[in-house]
């Protein structure tokens, strides 16, 4: 069965990582295929031969079953002829609204969907012909910002004027797949409501009849009770988030706190949390049904039914509530499966091993959900059960010869927990360096405190409390809040040092391999012979190695980062981050978000230089986060001398064109903006941005910021001989207020990248922009298009598109 599990996982997993899904003839000659090796597996009488037929059998189905299940889901996707139309939508909302001060943020599940006609917004809706399939599901945003939006709850029917667009995210070595979550979702398009339109918005329904939209209608009143008994607590969002699983209204600093802690997993319905309840209610149904003897006296319950089968049954039923009240999110359902999986075997008579009943849980949540490989969560969680297993081998046969005294019990529990506490950490290592290319070197500590309090004391408590009647529901919840405050300041003193997290490039899978080798052989027996020399496998995924840039040369980064600009520039030595991207909402930005996990992903513990153009929130959005969570030896910028930014960063200097350094044999000079300009109030922040050369012997990199016309004009009176170049950053994101015919002829630059957001509501780069570009032969390429554009100006310019390199089916669809 374990072998059988990981050839299925195989097969997925190869399926996951291609570009293009299997025509409907190479999928028919694998279904052929499998049906031949399965008759090997039934006729032929070889052992060997038998089992290699199984296991490719497995493969292949699992290639199979992933790839027609990847093909129903993106049948489903908005056409691309919709996009950006006026579109009048009908449905259910399908989720727990999300609610901030920018609006609401809801999953809709739609019924219709038809052209928007403002003259006849009280008509019947009549389908968009053509369209043969609806979304199944859509993402939607209310913005606030033209009057407080409605209180919406799930189950309520609306018709409501859109724009959609098809699903996109942001790509980046490091970053988040959003493209691959909402795969997985069913969402098929995103978009907004048009609250301008407000004739047109009309509430159908308060509740439609459903099962999942009941559940998530009471989770949103668990989540406006908990905030009516904590009114303006700091931790009452973590509440939230250990009640009913919504993470979302966490702030940033608090998830920074307990990501450099390593107890983040804690911070949600997490399958710790469930697996724990569970088994207290498995544990207390089993003392009860074993007492029971004495209240059945002719024919008493344990006679009836199997205590073991009685603790199976109630840990499966809660854990299928507590998954509920988590909204049924697809990391709470894969512990939800594993802890059912167990149920039938001990309900069947089949619980003989647990490792082969863990191997049939890893089949049965492949099964259901084909993507869930993609995510940290499931290899954590399978490999963390594994570790344990393979860890208390030595525990179970030791507990054998076991004194039976509580003192002995008691040491051989110990014993146990630290042996376990050790091995998770030792054994999850190589895979949080490959996943996350970090760990947090106090999270042992940390655990060690928070897991009992959290998960038997502090989850406990607020579940009680919620279902509580008044008073005793709010004495309760600021009592679990106190206990959630009181481990927060700990655990901020704890992770407050630069050297809690330890950061390392995501390793090769060469190095990755005799890393996860190498911890088999520490945790190994104990007689196995030099178990040290695990160690030193493990030591080099830890190593701070960058990627390597030559003398003289430097590498380009142009993260796509949406609307807005972030540039990495790495030289043999040094780092400078030109922008830090857009803010995306009051506790999200481009920082944390983006350009945080591309760093750490590449290793980079911190930054000789960060450079803000001007002020304006693309551009200086993410600038926060990167401050609060990395070293940043100096800022520049064009900022204000009352702006927060640079009122927080030390040192500061102020951007103005003359200004020159050399790092590694690579020259850096700015250009703009003028030392006059800071005297005069007439500029809108434009026209000061840093205008930034980077030159080699050979190659050269213009990035101009959004420098509009003026500004391209007085670069090409005062220094034109600086102005020529072999890239060139779009100036305003391609805005038709740049980029003019003069200054394209001035830099004659082989390339020019674009950074902008897919379907941004300015239209960058604008259509004549784009005609002036292909007027001068200029190629140009598009971080909404390519995602991150990496450039290496050595010899000569070496270009990596993301989305081309790292290629997957669902891009696009």
């Amino acid at each position: 069965m374990r072998s059988v599990a990981i050839a299925l996982t195989l097969g997925i997993l190869w399926l996951q990582q291609q570009a293009s899904l299997l025509t409907i003839r190479t999928l028919i000659a694998v279904v052929f295929v499998v049906g031949g090796l399965l008759l090997c597996v039934f006729k032929l009488h070889l052992p060997y031969v038998r089992r290699a037929a199984a296991l490719l059998a497995a493969a292949l189905i699992g290639i199979a079953w992933a790839d027609w299940r990847a093909e129903l889901a993106l049948q489903t996707a908005l056409p691309a002829t919709l996009e950006g139309r006026d579109l009048l939508v009908t449905g259910v909302i399908a989720s727990l609204p999300g609610v901030n001060v920018n609006g609401s943020s809801f999953q809709l599940d739609v019924e219709m969907l038809s052209e928007f006609q403002p003259a006849q917004t009280g008509a019947a809706q009549v389908p968009l012909p053509g369209l043969q399939q609806l979304p199944s599901r859509i993402s939607l945003f209310w913005p606030a910002r033209a009057g407080e939006a409605p209180l919406l709850q799930a189950g309520q029917r609306w018709r409501l004027p859109v724009h959609l667009k098809r699903p996109h995210g942001n790509q980046n070595p490091g970053g988040f797949d959003a493209e691959l979550w909402m795969l997985e979702q069913g969402v098929r398009a995103t978009g907004s409501v048009q609250t301008a339109q407000s004739a047109a918005i009309q509430p159908l329904q308060d509740f439609v009849p459903g099962v999942l939209y009941a559940i998530d209608r009471c989770r949103g009143w668990l989540r406006e009770r908990i905030h009516a008994a904590l009114p303006g607590k700091p931790y009452a969002a973590v509440v939230v988030a250990l009640v009913i699983g919504d993470q979302r209204e966490i702030r940033q600093v608090e998830w920074t706190i307990f990501q450099r802690s390593g107890i983040g997993h804690l911070i949600s319905i997490s399958g710790l949390h469930i697996t724990m309840l569970a088994g207290f209610f498995a544990l207390l149904m089993g003392a009860l049904w074993r007492r029971s003897f004495f209240i059945f006296h002719a024919r008493p319950l344990p006679l009836r039914l199997p205590v073991q089968k009685v603790m199976a049954v109630t840990a499966a039923v809660v854990a299928v509530l507590y998954v509920a009240l988590a909204g049924f999110g697809v990391p709470a359902q894969r512990t939800m499966y594993m802890l059912l999986t167990v149920a039938v075997a001990i309900w069947t008579g089949r619980f003989n091993q647990f490792s082969s009943v863990l191997a049939l849980a890893l089949c049965v949540v492949l099964v259901i959900d084909p993507w869930a490989l993609m995510w940290p969560g499931f290899w954590l969680s399978f490999v963390a059960v594994a570790v344990i297993l393979y860890v208390a081998r030595d525990e179970v046969a030791g507990s054998l010869d076991a004194g039976s005294s509580w003192r002995a019990r008691l040491h051989r529990n110990w014993h146990a927990a630290l042996r376990t506490q050790y091995g998770i950490t030792l054994g999850l290592l190589p895979l949080t360096m490959l996943l996350f290319a970090q760990i947090s070197l106090i999270s042992p500590l940390a655990n060690a405190f928070a897991i009992p309090l959290v998960s038997f004391l502090i989850t406990p408590l607020v579940l009680l409390a919620v279902f509580l009647p008044a008073p005793f529901c709010g004495w309760l919840l600021h009592l679990a809040h106190a206990g959630i405050a009181l481990m927060a300041e700990l655990l901020t003193w704890l992770s407050a040092p630069d050297w809690v997290i330890w950061t390392a490039p995501q390793p090769a899978l060469p190095l990755f391999l005799l890393a996860t080798a190498g911890m088999l052989w520490l945790l190994g027996p104990r007689a196995l012979p030099m178990r040290w020399m695990g160690l030193v496998c493990i030591i080099p995924v830890l190593l701070p190695v960058q990627s390597p840039v030559s003398e003289a040369a430097f590498r380009a980064t142009v993260l796509d980062v949406g609307q807005g600009t972030a540039v990495l520039i790495q030289t043999r030595q040094h780092t400078l981050l030109y922008d830090t991207g857009p803010a995306y909402g009051p506790d999200s930005d481009a920082g944390s978000r983006v350009i945080l996990p591309f760093l750490r992903a590449q290793g980079i513990r911190k930054l000789d230089r960060m450079l803000i153009s001007h002020q304006d929130s693309d551009h200086s959005g993410g600038a926060v986060s990167i401050l609060a969570q990395m070293t940043v030896d100096g800022v520049i910028s064009s900022l204000p001398g009352q702006h927060v930014l640079r009122q927080s960063a030390s040192p500061h200097s102020v951007c103005v064109a003359g200004q020159s350094w050399q790092w590694d044999g690579v020259t850096f000079e700015m250009l703009q903006p003028t030392a006059a300009s800071y005297a005069s109030d007439k500029w809108k922040p434009n026209a000061r941005s840093c205008t930034l050369k980077i030159s080699t012997p050979r190659l050269s990199m213009l990035l101009p910021g959004d420098a509009e016309a003026i500004q391209e004009d007085e670069m090409l009176h005062m220094l034109p001989e600086k102005l020529p170049a072999t890239v060139l950053l779009a100036p305003h994101h391609g805005s038709g207020t740049s980029s003019t015919d003069a200054f394209l002829q001035a830099v004659h630059p082989e390339l020019i990248v674009i950074q902008s957001g897919y379907l941004n509501r300015y239209h960058h780069p604008k259509p004549l922009v784009l005609e002036r570009y292909q007027a001068f032969g200029i190629n140009h390429l598009r971080t909404d298009e390519a995602g991150a554009i990496e450039l290496d100006f050595e010899a000569s310019l070496h270009i990596s598109e993301y989305r081309k390199q790292h290629a997957r089916y669902w891009y696009g669809q």
